[in-house]
């Protein structure tokens, strides 16, 4: 006499099978939402240091020059041939060669005495391939042109 499986035990066998699934699924979506979720907390340090470095570079306003000189001393970031750079380790701490580095340079305008500067956080950078931008932003100030009264 043969034996066949009991009814009972197929269902659990599928049921089991459909918990499987559904288990996969569910690590699936907590793998991508914690990854989305580091993408963002990058993006919001990027923001924030963006938004610093552009309103010390208007606090100082003036030429370029000066602005990016007095922004590099407050701010602890490096100036070099018209750029103002900082690089970050994953921590978001300045270091020599980090993983992120933000930059910012200016932008050529038509208008005599405004200043205009791109700042932006780019990820990359050493690796050899090209810099992915991860935040930026334009600033803009108008430098205070003296006049002699008539």
């Amino acid at each position: 006499m043969k034996h066949k499986p009991p009814l009972i035990l197929m269902e659990q066998m599928v049921m089991l099978l459909v918990f499987a699934l559904a288990a996969a699924l569910c690590l699936q979506a907590f793998v991508k939402s914690d990854g989305l979720s580091k993408d963002s907390e990058v993006r919001d340090r990027a923001v924030t240091l963006c938004q610093n470095a552009a309103e010390t570079l208007r606090h100082f306003g003036g030429d370029m020059g000066n602005a990016q000189v007095k922004a590099a001393e407050k701010l602890g970031y490096q100036c070099y041939q018209g750029l103002l750079f900082q690089e970050f380790d994953e921590d978001w701490n300045p270091v020599e060669e980090g993983v992120y580095r933000l930059e910012s340079g200016g932008v050529p305008t038509e208008v005599p005495g405004l200043w205009k500067a791109k700042v932006y956080v780019v990820t990359g950078y050493h690796v050899g391939q090209e810099p992915k931008v991860i935040f930026e932003l334009e600033v803009a100030w108008q430098q205070e042109v003296s006049g002699g009264a008539d």
